[in-house]
């Protein structure tokens, strides 16, 4: 006699499609960013500015800068999961690659269409691993311990870390223009929108048995 898979398990393969998609057309989104020209995501702000001033890659830049920012969870009480670890690696990996191939447009045509493909697939992709439920990226468990252990409200955590990495992002060399505006004005609408469309469906609670007993396996 066999055992049907339960409901978690049968997901489980979905949600981990949708988390190493999701983190790899990230950094896709962002290496699109940096070949438009037009201005990159905060983060991407920062990175870019770090990598002229170390001579790294971005990619590289991004996995230090994704592991510096893990290490502060320790005293926010934070706590990683498998997608906030692969999220360190991934995106900076597939940041790299995709910068190795493709070069930067001349056309102002061709650099818009890459900042609305970049901003577009930013929001798919955020969407995608979000949505696979294995924990948050650094930079999101950073904005919502600051909220818990502040007070704050997220929205403006979450405005103050933005401010201050594309402050020194740029005065560090990164690249900001109306692709960085641009970002900030539909970001949120498109990850929510991706969201509800990706998002896995949780698995439902065991119903209990008749008399309030609970059938364990």
């Amino acid at each position: 006699m066999f055992l049907a898979p339960r409901p978690h398990a049968r997901r489980l393969p979905r949600r981990l499609f949708q988390l190493f998609t999701g983190l790899t057309l990230y950094g896709v989104s962002v290496a699109l960013l940096v070949r438009g020209g037009l201005g990159l995501e905060p983060w991407g702000v920062f990175q870019q500015g770090l990598s002229e001033l170390t001579g790294l890659t971005m990619g590289t830049v991004s996995i230090v800068v994704g592991a510096a920012v893990l290490l502060l969870w320790i005293p926010l009480r934070q706590r990683p999961g498998f997608g906030t670890v692969c999220n360190v690696f991934l995106v900076g990996l597939a940041l790299d690659a995709t910068l190795a191939v493709l070069p930067a447009p001349e056309p102002l045509a061709a650099r818009v269409a890459l900042m609305i493909s970049g901003v577009v697939l930013n929001g798919a992709a955020t969407g995608l691993y979000i949505a696979a439920r294995f924990g948050p990226g650094p930079r999101d468990g950073l904005m919502t311990g600051l909220h818990q252990v502040t007070g704050r409200s997220v929205r403006l955590v979450r405005t103050g870390i933005e401010v201050l990495v594309v402050a020194s992002g740029f005065l560090l060399g990164g690249t900001v223009g109306i692709g960085t505006v641009v970002y900030a004005l539909s970001i949120g609408p498109l990850a929510q929108w991706f969201l509800h469309l990706f998002t896995v469906p949780a698995a439902p609670a065991p119903a209990p048995a008749p008399g309030g007993a609970i059938l364990r396996p």
